[in-house]
């Protein structure tokens, strides 16, 4: 048996296309999701707060798992909603780890020193000057570790739309396996290989996000 089998990269590499867009379009709707949810969960409206708090309740306190399940099969029967599976994927991973990047949202910006918040204030700065140009400047830099991390937690959850039909990384891995299963040691190496590459350049671009937020600001 050939660990290294290179005749498996063909479908693992159309599959690990599937995995990357889908991992794109959601960080972009978990970040989008993030920022929204946080700064509602600041919002002096109780209402506004109330909603942002349910939400990352429900979504925190549920499996990916179901989620997925639930906008691929359920909102068709319920609602008459049909959703692609690309569709579903990105918009139940966005909404999961968009309600986790809401609490890095929104403890980022309460850690910004409360005495710069009110040196704007008597600046006369509104509200969205002193949140653009000093409040979220500084919580930016905190919140990127964190983001860091639910990036690469991200990619990993996408692990789980082959059950749902999308034809990502998993999925490839898995029908190449189901033809034939001497090549299960080296179907699953070509997936640790690539699920690693892919986090660790995920990786590197949060660290070189994190150097450029701090020129200048000696740090």
């Amino acid at each position: 048996m050939d660990l290294l089998s290179l005749d498996l990269l063909p479908p693992l590499l159309k599959g690990l296309k599937i995995t990357l867009l889908l991992t794109i379009y959601s960080i972009a709707l978990a970040l989008c999701i993030a920022f929204l949810t946080g700064l509602a969960r600041l919002s002096n409206f109780t209402i506004i707060r109330v909603m942002a708090m349910v939400y990352v309740e429900i979504f925190r306190g549920t499996s990916l798992l179901v989620q997925l399940f639930w906008m691929y099969f359920a909102l068709p029967v319920l609602l008459d909603i049909h959703l692609s599976a690309m569709s579903a994927a990105v918009i139940a991973l966005g909404l999961n780890y968009g309600a986790y990047g809401s609490e890095v949202v929104r403890s980022s910006i309460l850690a910004v020193p409360k005495g710069q918040i009110e040196a704007s204030i008597s600046l006369n700065f509104t509200p969205l000057q002193r949140m653009r140009r000093i409040i979220l400047p500084q919580a930016w830099v905190m919140m990127l570790p964190g983001f860091g991390n639910l990036q690469i937690e991200l990619l990993k959850g996408t692990s789980l739309v082959y059950l749902i039909t999308l034809t990502d990384l998993t999925y490839q891995g898995m029908m190449l396996r189901s033809y034939d299963m001497s090549q299960t040691t080296a179907i699953f190496i070509w997936l640790l290989f690539f699920y690693f590459i892919t986090s660790y350049l995920l990786t590197l671009l949060i660290r070189l996000a994190e150097r450029r937020a701090v020129v200048g600001r000696g740090i």
